[in-house]
């Protein structure tokens, strides 16, 4: 297997700065390969991670030298690599400033011991990896300093280093000694190409205040009893993904990082999935962080504004509509997988489930303690609205398959789901709405469901109503209350799913591709939210012992600094899909929730849980 960069990368080598704007990956050997501006959906000036060196990149290691340790600074994601070699060792922090307007990037290179040689190398490439902009040496009169400015259109950057490095075809190096009590301050801040150069920032100062800024956050988590920095870690993950003025959350800061190796399932996660979303205040509801659920809601409000018959699964972090799907030609793919994608075409698909994942979210606000506001709960009887006139209409499943449209039984079960928030609004919460009819459509897709999801002779819930194939989204349906955990024909599903989907090395994938008609070619690795659901499933229905086993697997996947991906190949040991993923961690954190509720040591509010 063929991997990204000149070094051989893998997904899990990778670690993750962000800003809450957009966000950078960094690898073990130095080089910062995926940074896209100003936002997390925008075009990348490093895309190495996608391509190559020439596509872009920012490498700052030794010649010779290897990773001792690399870690976070406490609860924050300011990154730390110790890196050491025969003749000395030399510690490079890497982040992305909290309080700066642009995006940038700044690493501080500090000798601790001995002497090493250093390695710089800037590869500039916008247009994913395509464009190279022109660059010049700027000097500032002001602070009697030189800079390295390039302009590429509406693009434009500066390199402000006390030594920078120097042209040749396109690209810029150097080579330096760092010797014990050395230190090297580099900022890379990219500004729009008409704004005036930004001044040289404070490395030192800056770090101090990124790095209160994110412990400030991190210090209102709940300690967990027994996976306290794994859902810390995930908890601050879900942050990183963010966006701090819109509040729309990414999937993943990635693009088409490939679920099978050499495969063409490569997507854009870039994006606001409103059932990722959904999935995602839900956790940092249960965690005590209200306020962010709160801005969500207002994001959501502002991206479904309008006729409620347009509503679409997936919207821009700024709410946009249109992200059209392109195939990026010029790039060779991570590990040769291609095509690499930037768009992403499921975003005209229906999925019948997303309408109820957000009811539910917006149901376990309101049972926390949340006031609807004059928009808020109209738009919620405009969404129940759009699920009673699409009852009849079959879609595309959470997986987004690009086959024929069916009756997922899971999305079937997630419409109930809404209707059922909806009811209790009222009945609950005293809200104004239609209750008669979205009871009577409730039951009535209730007994649907049972009557044509639900296989006697398996004695197992179905992936659709026209198989007998099952889906590891089955395991959502005691998570939204349709059945209890413990109810026979759940603990029947979960054989049947043990029985068809779970892999010899006690991993389950999503469903067979090899006969499920998704209209991909078959193949992919564990998705791990699954093995997650499972973990919930088996806590709460009495094998704990289950749960804690199959749950330190998945804890044995976390990278170093506490990060993973969508998927995970058990065979080659590596992580798979786009990375850092949202959905991955808040089944992770789910999961250790489900586990500490067993146990009875979960020290925060639970979920309002089955109705």
């Amino acid at each position: 297997m063929r991997l990204a960069g000149h070094m051989g990368t893998f997904i899990e080598d990778y670690a993750l700065l962000s800003n809450q704007r957009t966000a950078a990956l960094v690898s073990k050997h130095g080089s910062v390969d995926w940074f896209c501006v100003p936002r997390f959906d925008s075009g990348s000036v490093f895309t190495a991670m996608l391509g190559g060196p020439e596509n872009g990149r920012w490498l700052l290691a030794p010649v010779h030298g290897e990773v001792v340790s690399r870690n976070y600074l406490d609860s924050s994601f300011v990154l730390r690599t110790l890196w050491a070699s025969d003749t000395g060792q030399v510690l490079v922090t890497d982040f992305m400033p909290m309080e700066d307007p642009d995006s940038s990037i700044m690493r501080r290179v500090e000798g601790l011991s001995g002497t090493m040689t250093f390695e710089h190398e800037l590869v500039m490439r916008y247009g994913y990896g395509k464009v190279p902009p022109w660059v010049r040496r700027n000097f500032d009169p002001v602070q009697g300093t030189e800079s390295l400015v390039a302009v590429a259109g509406p693009n434009a950057a500066v390199l402000h280093a006390a030594r920078l490095p120097k042209a040749s075809h396109h690209t810029h190096r150097d080579t330096f000694e760092v010797r014990a009590g050395d230190v090297y301050d580099f900022e890379f801040n990219c500004y729009p190409g008409e704004a005036a150069i930004p001044a040289a920032s404070d490395v030192g100062l800056a770090m101090t205040q990124t790095s209160r800024i994110w412990q400030d956050w991190a210090a209102k988590i709940p300690q967990h009893e027994s996976h306290d920095a794994l859902v810390r870690r995930s908890l601050l993950v879900l942050k990183a993904l963010t966006h701090r003025e819109t509040g729309g959350i990414v999937a993943a800061p990635t693009t088409s990082l490939p679920e099978f190796f050499g495969g063409e399932r490569n997507w854009d996660y870039r994006f606001c999935w409103l059932r990722d979303a959904a999935m995602t205040l839900q956790v940092m509801m249960t965690h005590g962080f209200e306020e962010a659920a709160l801005r969500w809601r207002d994001w959501l409000l502002r991206a479904i504004a309008g006729d409620h018959e347009n509503l679409q699964i997936l919207y821009g972090v700024g709410g946009e509509r249109e992200l059209p799907e392109k195939i990026l030609q010029h790039l060779g793919g991570y590990g040769g997988a291609k095509p690499v994608r930037i768009g992403n075409a499921a975003v005209r698909q229906y999925q019948g489930d997303v309408v109820g994942e957000v009811m539910v979210a917006l149901d376990d606000l309101r049972t926390m303690g949340a006031r609807e506001d004059h928009f808020s709960w109209p738009l919620q009887k405009a969404l129940l609205k759009y699920v009673l006139n699409n009852l009849k209409r079959k879609d595309h499943g959470l997986w987004e398959m690009r086959g024929t449209p069916q009756y997922f039984t899971h999305s079937r079960v997630m419409m109930w789901a809404a209707l059922d928030a909806g009811v209790r609004a009222v009945t609950h919460h005293g809200q104004a709405g239609d209750t008669q009819r979205w009871e009577r459509a409730r039951d009535e897709l209730r007994e649907e469901i049972l009557t044509k999801g639900f296989n006697q002779d398996l004695d197992s819930f179905t992936q659709t109503y026209a198989t007998t194939e099952v889906d590891a989204s089955l395991l959502v349906l005691a998570q939204v209350g349709f059945v209890d955990y413990a109810d026979p024909r759940m603990l029947g599903t979960v054989a049947q799913l043990e029985k068809d989907l779970i892999d010899e090395h006690g991993y389950i994938r999503r469903y067979r591709t090899e006969v499920s008609g998704d209209g991909l070619p078959p193949g992919e690795f564990p998705f791990l939210v699954c093995t997650c659901w499972l973990v919930e499933q088996y806590a709460h229905s009495e094998r704990l012992e289950d749960a804690k086993r199959l749950f330190a697997k998945l804890a044995g996947i976390v990278n170093d600094v506490g990060l993973i991906a969508e998927e995970f190949d058990p065979v080659s040991g590596h992580m798979a899909g786009n990375f850092p993923q949202a959905l991955s961690h808040l089944g992770l954190i789910r999961a250790a929730d489900a586990i500490a509720e067993a146990e009875g040591t979960r020290p925060y509010r639970a979920r309002s849980g089955p109705h």
